[in-house]
């Protein structure tokens, strides 16, 4: 078995991810738009080949593989962007995935996590199963390495990668590097990436309502789990449970506070986005975007905002384009 891996995250691995990811695809586009009389600077995952940020934090992993891991193959956990990275990343270099997917993910991301060559094992989210269990089996079994959709040095480091092109892009305009990133929040992996990333800029993690483990934990100052009944919320993206040691241990000492989000105000920055920007931005995808414009965070003209992922199934779009609340 390979077991997941004791290292440190750190600013030299998240510029080498960076140069492999910039070998690899095009910067994905930063755009600027007014909000609140502010210029402010929307960074557009959702463009990435599988419609989210996750493809950066998969590559970065799966090109460190040795050849022996890449003869075993890996295991991923993911409601569906992650899956989809790693399911790629996979296909791409020839190596064998399976992704342990909850039975209630969008239909949408296991179809295409299964179009890129993946396996997916499903496992009853609503019922209670524990995933990680799940994939703990799978790993036992085959011998192949876990690819955590977080807690893994690696991913960490290749989210973090996404700071770096920020930096890059604004100074190609004209201006210094971000003052703030606004960011989605899930297990923390990409906000931990950028908190090493852009250490001089303030990194805001933001979260769906009672799912907002991150900010309570950052309130407590140490590792606080999803309440057991918390509620249901469309950001499939970001329902995690809980943030990881090696997430909170970055996290703790760079990022003061996180803020969370309300179903209506998600809705409301995913019609904003469509109107303003054309494009497609999942729920999870637009929860920073969320509190933007719900007034929850400042913004000046260097504030730059994380759209991170476009997978959203048609039917459930158009409800919510269709509503006004």
């Amino acid at each position: 078995m390979t077991s997941q891996p004791m290292r440190t995250p750190s600013v030299a691995g998240i510029a080498r991810a960076g140069t492999k990811i910039a070998e690899l695809l095009p910067p994905t586009p930063l755009l600027e738009c007014e909000i609140f009389g502010q210029r402010v600077w929307l960074k557009a995952e959702s463009l990435q080949p599988i419609g989210s940020f996750k493809i950066r934090g998969a590559w970065h992993r799966l090109t460190d593989l040795s050849e022996d891991e890449r003869g075993r193959g890996v295991v991923g956990v993911s409601s569906g962007n992650h899956a989809q990275g790693v399911a790629w990343a996979a296909q791409q270099l020839g190596i064998d995935a399976t992704i342990v997917m909850p039975i209630d993910a969008p239909q949408v991301k296991i179809a295409a996590t299964q179009s890129y060559g993946a396996r997916t094992v499903l496992y009853d989210r609503p019922g209670g199963e524990d995933r990680d269990a799940v994939a703990q089996r799978l790993v036992d079994q085959s011998g192949s390495t876990l690819v955590h959709a977080f807690a893994d040095p690696w991913v960490i480091e290749g989210q973090g990668s996404m700071g770096l092109e920020i930096a890059a892009q604004m100074a190609a305009r004209g201006s210094a590097g971000p003052t703030r990133i606004i960011c989605p929040c899930g297990g923390g992996g990409l906000t931990a990436g950028l908190s090493l990333a852009c250490p001089e800029a303030d990194i805001v993690p933001v979260e769906p309502e009672g799912w907002d483990d991150v900010k309570h934990s950052l309130a407590a100052g140490e590792i606080q789990p999803v309440s057991k009944d918390a509620p249901p919320t469309a950001c499939d993206a970001l329902q995690t449970p809980s943030t990881r040691p090696i997430n909170f241990a970055v996290l703790k000492g760079r990022v003061p506070f996180g803020l969370d989000v309300s179903p209506a105000e998600i809705r409301t920055a995913q019609r904003w986005a469509f109107s303003n920007l054309h494009l497609v931005i999942e729920p999870g995808g637009a929860a920073a975007l969320a509190a933007v414009l719900a007034g929850k965070t400042p913004v000046d003209g260097r504030t730059a905002v994380i759209l991170s992922g476009g997978n959203t199934d048609t039917a459930a779009f158009a409800k919510v384009l269709s509503s006004s609340v």
